[in-house]
């Protein structure tokens, strides 16, 4: 009796398969939590060292520190050398039909992964050096993964962007920090609205209005990103 080939799978299914690979191999290599979040902690002690036991302004100025380490911190997350793709791979992936906007979702729900697990392992570090206000803490819940998201889109499409130059980390950096500031800011500014009593849906809104443009944008550009890589 003649077997019946099985289907092909779906998108969504593919997506998911390719950032299990992604994260798989970053257990084993274990770059981005085990080394890059070591260094952010180290960046968040830093701080206090330089200002000095000015608790006041440490409260003040912490959750913007956490933010900006989570930015210049998370880039490398990102652009780790785990999520590299050799010719071979990507050969491998365009006979099996992958389609190249799939292949970035992928990468990008792994980044997403790790990032989100990054913010939170350098959450407690930045409480017990910065003593902030946590009033408005329950608005952390959306705006860890909206932050995530954007964050792993951009450096999805900046790792695609860099791909197989020599500065890829360095290059990657420079086209993340510019575009992801939005981010920050909206960050930053839901905390301090959450801070003094108002309604921060506006930031909210405002970083997940960035995600989608970026999404689109990473989406529509993938065929060219593939041709060129």
């Amino acid at each position: 009796m003649r077997q019946v080939p099985s289907a092909t799978p779906g998108p969504i299914r593919q997506c998911a398969e390719l950032a299990r690979k992604d994260l798989r191999l970053e257990l084993r290599a274990g770059e981005a939590l085990l080394v890059t979040a070591p260094f952010g902690a180290v960046a968040l002690l830093l701080v206090p060292l330089a200002i000095g036991s000015d608790a006041p302004l440490l409260r003040q100025v912490g959750p913007g520190l956490y933010w900006v380490v989570v930015l210049l911190f998370g880039v490398l997350v990102t652009l780790r050398q785990s999520a590299v793709e050799g010719p071979a791979q990507l050969a491998m992936l365009r006979l099996c039909g992958v389609h190249p906007a799939v292949r970035l979702a992928g990468r990008t729900l792994a980044n997403a992964v790790l990032l989100v697990a990054f913010e939170l392992l350098l959450t407690p570090v930045a409480i017990a050096l910065y003593d902030p206000d946590l009033s408005g803490w329950p608005w952390l819940l959306p705006l860890f993964p909206l932050i995530a998201v954007g964050l792993a889109v951009l450096g999805t499409l900046a790792s695609a962007l860099a791909h197989g130059l020599a500065g890829r980390t360095t290059l990657g950096a420079l086209l993340v920090v510019p575009l992801a500031a939005p981010l920050v800011l909206g960050a930053t500014q839901t905390l301090a609205a959450a801070r003094y009593a108002r309604q921060p849906w506006a930031w909210l809104f405002l970083v997940l209005v960035i995600d989608l443009l970026i999404i689109v944008a990473t989406a529509l550009a993938a065929r060219q990103l593939e041709e060129s890589a």
